[in-house]
C-alpha cells in the first residue's frame, strides 16, 4: 500500500540556536543608528568588529573574542575615515587584516594587532577611485589581496592590494547597486540593481555574463551565490510581501524556486554556509533567523527559526574554522557528515597569478577538515600572510603553482598610493642636497691627524661628473664645519631601481597614470573644502542674524 506522504530525510531537521550566556557577551556597545542595509558587524576567530555610533567621522571598534563583559567608552577605534563607516569585512586569508568602506568614497585596509591598547589611526592601504560612497565590499575567495567594491557612483571596481591600484572598473549599472557576491571560485560575482536586474558579471572582461529580471517591489534586493550555477535572492513582491527566489545564472527567463515568506517591511540579509548548503535568512529589525536548506533541485526547505526578544541591528558570520563542534555534540563521536571540509586560510592564487590566469581555469578555495581544526584550536600557530608587493608575472612562460617565485620583498611600509603622492606632489625645478659622507675621502696624515677631502659633485642629466676641489671645497675634520650644499635639478625620466628599492622600475605612462589619479583625489578634497566652506558661511550668517539686537519694545515678541 503507498504511502500517503513522505517525510523528507533531512540532517539539519532539528538544528536550533541558543543564545550566549551573559558572562560571553559585551555590554554597552552602541551600535550604529545608520539605515544603510549592509553588515555593520563581522567576526573571526580572534575578533569581533562594529560600527558604532559615532557623532563624526567614522570609525569602527575590534573587541577581542576572549575579553568579553561591559565594553567601556574609552575603548580603542580604528579610525581614519572622514565620513561614517558603511561596510567591514576580514580578510578570508588573515584574522587580522579587515577592509572597511565609508562615505568619504574610499576602501581602506588595516591591519590589526593582537593587542589594540590605544587608537589605529594609520591604515595599510588606501584605495581611491570611487567617486560616491561605497557602499559594499567583497574579498575575493580563492585569491589574497583582491577585493571588489560597489559604489552609488552606479560602479564596481575590483582592486589589487598590494599595487594599491584598480585592477578592474565595472561601469554596467544605470542605477544603485545593493549587493556585489562572489561564486565558490571567484570567476564570476553577482550583484542587484535598483532597476529590479539581476546581473552576473566578468571581474576580468568587465562585462555582463547574464542578466534577468528579479524581484518585482521597490525595496532593496540582496543576492548570494548558492554555487558556480544557482543564485539565492530576496527581495519584496510589488504587495510588499518579503520573497525569496532561486536562479540559474543560465536561464533567467524563470526561477527555479520562489516562495513569499511574511509581509514584514524590514530588508532581508542572506547568509549562506556553502559546507552543509543552509541559508541563514535574518533581517534589520527582525527579531528572528530563518533557516532554510537548499537541494540538489533547488527547494528551499524551512528548517526552523530562531525567536528573540530584541530586534537586531547588525549581524555578521563566523567561519566554521571558528566554531567548536564540541559544543554541540551529543556524543563522543565525531559526525563528518555534519561537519564537512570548510575553507582553509591558504589562498589558491596570489593577486598576480589571478591576474595572468585565464577566465577559464578555475581554482576551487583549499579547504581543512573540521577535525583537525579542533585538534588545533589549542595550540594552532596562524601563518597570516602579510600585505607585500611582488613584481608583476609576465603571462608567458608564467610558473605553475609548484614552483616558487623568486620576488623581492617590500621593504618600505608606506602604501603604495602615498609613495606616489610624495613623489609627485612637489613642483620645484631645483631641490637642494647636503653633502654627505659617502662622498667624503678621508686622508691620514704622518702625524695622525685627519683631513676630510670633500669633492663637490655636479648632477647632469646624463650621471655624476667630478669637479676639481678648490679652496673652498677643503674642510679640516676637526672644525666642525656645516656640510656643503649642492642642487639637483629635477627631470622627468625613469627612477633607477636604487632610488624605489620598494618598487620594480616604473615607465613615464606609469608615472604619469599615477600622477592624474592623485590629481583626482586632490580634485575631490578640493571640492570636500568647498562644501564645509560653505556650511561655515552658512553658519557665520546665522550667528550674525542672532547677534543683531531686536527692535521690539519692552513686553513685545520678536518672532
Amino acid at each position: 500500500m503507498e504511502m500517503p506522504f513522505r517525510i523528507r530525510t533531512s540532517k539539519f531537521r532539528h538544528v536550533y540556536g541558543n543564545p550566549a550566556k551573559k558572562e560571553e557577551c559585551y555590554e554597552n556597545v552602541k551600535i550604529t543608528k545608520s539605515t544603510h542595509d549592509s553588515n555593520f558587524c563581522a567576526v573571526n576567530p580572534k575578533f569581533l568588529c562594529v560600527v558604532p555610533d559615532t557623532g563624526g567621522g567614522g570609525s569602527f571598534i575590534c573587541l577581542p573574542l576572549k575579553q568579553t563583559g561591559r565594553v567601556e567608552f574609552s575603548v580603542p577605534r580604528v579610525c581614519g575615515h572622514s565620513g561614517a563607516v558603511l561596510d567591514i569585512k576580514w580578510s578570508p586569508f588573515s584574522d587580522n587584516i579587515i577592509a572597511s568602506s565609508s562615505e568619504d568614497s574610499t576602501v581602506k585596509i588595516w591591519q590589526i594587532p593582537d593587542n589594540l591598547n590605544k587608537n589605529l589611526s594609520e591604515w595599510q592601504v588606501d584605495l581611491h577611485g570611487h567617486h560616491r560612497r561605497v557602499g559594499y565590499i567583497e574579498w575575493h575567495p580563492t585569491a589574497e589581496n583582491i577585493i571588489l567594491s560597489a559604489g552609488f557612483d552606479h560602479k564596481c571596481i575590483l582592486w589589487n592590494v598590494e599595487q594599491a591600484e584598480p585592477i578592474s572598473v565595472i561601469s554596467e549599472h544605470p542605477d544603485s547597486i545593493y549587493s556585489i557576491s562572489w561564486n565558490t571560485d571567484g570567476s564570476l560575482f553577482c550583484t542587484t540593481c535598483k532597476d529590479k536586474q539581476i546581473r552576473v558579471l566578468d571581474p576580468r572582461t568587465t562585462s555582463v555574463a547574464m542578466e534577468g529580471q528579479g524581484h518585482d517591489g521597490n525595496r532593496s534586493s540582496k543576492s548570494v551565490f548558492v554555487d558556480n550555477n544557482r543564485i539565492f535572492t530576496c527581495g519584496m513582491t510589488r504587495t510588499s510581501g518579503r520573497e525569496l527566489a532561486v536562479w540559474d545564472i543560465r536561464n533567467f527567463n524563470n526561477s527555479l524556486f520562489k516562495s513569499t515568506i511574511d509581509t514584514s517591511n524590514g530588508i532581508l540579509l542572506p547568509y549562506y554556509d556553502r559546507d552543509n548548503r543552509v541559508m541563514y535568512l535574518a533581517g534589520k529589525g527582525d527579531s528572528n533567523i530563518r533557516y532554510y536548506e537548499i537541494d540538489d533541485q533547488s527547494n528551499c526547505f524551512f528548517l526552523n527559526a530562531f525567536m528573540s526578544s530584541f530586534p537586531q541591528r547588525s549581524l555578521g558570520m563566523m567561519p566554521k574554522r571558528g566554531c567548536d563542534t564540541s559544543r554541540c555534540e551529543v556524543s563522543s563521536q565525531f559526525h563528518s557528515d555534519i561537519y564537512p571540509n570548510t575553507a582553509s586560510m591558504l589562498p589558491s592564487l596570489t593577486v598576480d597569478e589571478w591576474i595572468c590566469t585565464d577566465g577559464h581555469v578555475t581554482n576551487c578555495p583549499k579547504t581543512t577538515s573540521s577535525t583537525a581544526i579542533q585538534n588545533q584550536q589549542n595550540d594552532i600557530i596562524h601563518q597570516a600572510p602579510t600585505i607585500t608587493t611582488y613584481k608583476t608575472v609576465n603571462k608567458q612562460g608564467m610558473p605553475t603553482r609548484a614552483n616558487t617565485i623568486d620576488v623581492p620583498r617590500r621593504t618600505d611600509k608606506r602604501p603604495a598610493s602615498l609613495q606616489n603622492l610624495k613623489r609627485l606632489s612637489t613642483n620645484e625645478d631645483y631641490v637642494s642636497y647636503s653633502a654627505v659622507s659617502e662622498f667624503t675621502e678621508n686622508h691620514t696624515n704622518k702625524n695622525g691627524m685627519t683631513n676630510g677631502h670633500k669633492e663637490e659633485k655636479k648632477v647632469t642629466k646624463k650621471g655624476w661628473s667630478p669637479v676639481s676641489p678648490t679652496k673652498d671645497t677643503m674642510t679640516n675634520g676637526f672644525t666642525g664645519s656645516e656640510p656643503e650644499k649642492f642642487h639637483v635639478k629635477k627631470v622627468w625620466s625613469t627612477p633607477p631601481p636604487s632610488a624605489l628599492p620598494c618598487q620594480s622600475p616604473l615607465n613615464d605612462v606609469e608615472l604619469q597614470k599615477a600622477y592624474f589619479q592623485q590629481s583626482e583625489e586632490i580634485k575631490s578634497l578640493k571640492e570636500q573644502v568647498k562644501l564645509k566652506d560653505k556650511r561655515i558661511r552658512q553658519l557665520e550668517d546665522e550667528l550674525k542674524i542672532l547677534r543683531t539686537p531686536s527692535d521690539c519694545g519692552p513686553g513685545q515678541s520678536d518672532c
